[in-house]
């Protein structure tokens, strides 16, 4: 079955250190293509070098995370900009909101998100989007938004029914992680997904954070891979009692499709 995998961190140490032996046990594993996650206007940068290192099987997106939204300055969205021309980059983000840790402002938060939208608007790609403990004022903001840019997915979507359905009313996509199979944490996510309609669904890794908990054997590090993708996947078959093969088809088209992959 082919995979990809719509958000794998490689610009993070515990991965770069090892980025070729990730790649080849991903590819082993039946990811057909990654995507490299940008975080800030540095690990942007640094994954679209690594995906031109590795054309036609990783791409990358650009943009600031909330964590980072302090950081960001005027300038900055000239240079996303600048690098959302590469054909590697398929999408402005991770953007978004985090009021979990609220590591950056809530205001600035807000408005770099806003930020990233209009660029995304203006440059014509997808959004990648991050939102924890922030959904009333995220789905405010994106509403605003709605009909303007082109299309949008939540990076690990860890919501409940009611917040999965503001999010398909908007028209998004939803990335669905490891968090699937963390039992202790995951039950509203397990009871949403059922509502999830499968050609709005995505897979990630999240890599290196989010290991599957259903991986038999236990894996010795902690460290999640996109090699693991295949463990997503068995959970969502497992939840929503439809055969593996059929959610990997439909979600690899899904990302082919959203992303403009050629792969």
């Amino acid at each position: 079955m082919d995979l990809i995998d719509i958000g794998a961190n490689l610009t993070n140490k515990r991965l770069y250190s090892q980025l070729q032996d990730t790649i080849l046990n991903a590819k082993n594993a039946g990811v057909v293509h990654q995507i490299i996650t940008g975080t800030c206007l540095d690990s942007s940068e640094q994954a679209l070098q690594i995906s031109k290192s590795h054309p036609n099987y990783l791409s990358s997106t650009a943009g600031c995370h909330p964590h980072d939204a302090k950081d960001f300055k005027v300038s900055d969205q000239k240079l996303l900009e600048q690098l959302s021309q590469h054909q590697e980059v398929v999408a402005i983000g991770e953007c978004g909101l985090d009021f979990n840790r609220n590591f950056s402002p809530q205001d600035t938060q807000q408005k770099v998100f806003e930020t990233q939208i209009e660029i995304a608007c203006k440059v014509n790609l997808p959004l990648f989007m991050h939102q924890r403990d922030a959904h009333k004022r995220f789905v405010e903001i994106l509403s605003r938004y709605k009909g303007q840019f082109k299309s949008g997915v939540i990076h690990c979507f860890t919501g409940d029914k009611e917040q999965l359905k503001d999010c398909l009313d908007l028209g998004l996509h939803i990335g669905i992680t490891g968090w699937i199979c963390d039992q202790r944490r995951s039950a509203e996510l397990q009871e949403a997904v059922k509502y999830l309609p499968l050609d709005r669904m995505m897979i990630e890794t999240d890599a290196p954070y989010l290991l599957p908990r259903n991986i038999k054997p236990k894996p010795k590090s902690s460290t999640n891979v996109p090699a693991n993708l295949p463990w997503v996947l068995k959970r969502l078959a497992e939840l929503l009692n439809t055969d593996a093969e059929i959610i990997a088809q439909q979600t690899t088209n899904n990302a082919r499709t959203f992303f403009s992959l050629t792969i």
